[in-house]
């Protein structure tokens, strides 16, 4: 009964970050941010992968997961170094976009309190089909919310690391008594 606390806690854990990462896809979506959707993406398969191999007792599939927390804790400090503007890296830049798109993060506009005023083109047509787009009076700045929900994907993260070597660790025990006997 002992090994399967490990293993249902790391289901449980699981499926919060699948919460977590689809609430993050949505918003990504709709900010047209195409590198954290691919990003995203990705983490749903993976965590999708550990899920499978936690319930069907496939270490392997664990240990995939395992790796990839790894990864998605470094894309998740990078967002959050994207956001803070640490190291040159600037939020005002098209990266999360692939340069394609001059689209920023949903919460720019749309976050907690904010005030969005469109405002009409200048006169000299500069702005072409886009509008100037001023915001006023936001309780949270977008950034902050964007490293706040990077920093729970850190926690998840860290926390489904630290279980799924549990459960992995668990399984080889076990698979080693059977072997044994």
């Amino acid at each position: 009964m002992g090994c399967c606390t490990g293993r249902c806690s790391l289901v449980c854990l699981c499926a919060l970050q699948l919460l977590s990462a689809l609430e993050r896809q949505i918003f990504d979506f709709l900010g047209f941010q195409w590198a954290p959707i691919l990003g995203n993406f990705l983490h749903i398969i993976v965590v999708i992968l550990g899920l499978f191999g936690t319930i069907q007792y496939r270490p392997r599939y664990i240990m995939v997961y395992t790796v990839w927390t790894a990864l998605w804790v470094t894309w998740n400090v990078f967002i959050i170094c994207f956001y803070l503007e640490v190291g040159g890296l600037s939020k005002d830049t098209d990266l999360m976009t692939f340069n394609i798109s001059v689209h920023r993060s949903w919460w720019r506009e749309h976050g907690p309190g904010c005030v969005r005023r469109v405002l009409p083109p200048s006169a000299h047509g500069m702005m072409d089909d886009y509008t100037y787009v001023s915001v006023t009076g936001c309780v949270v700045d977008f950034q902050y919310l964007e490293v706040i929900h990077s920093a729970v994907q850190i926690l998840l993260s860290l926390v489904g690391f630290v279980y799924a070597c549990y459960v992995i660790s668990i399984s080889m025990e076990e698979e080693d008594t059977c072997r044994n006997k």
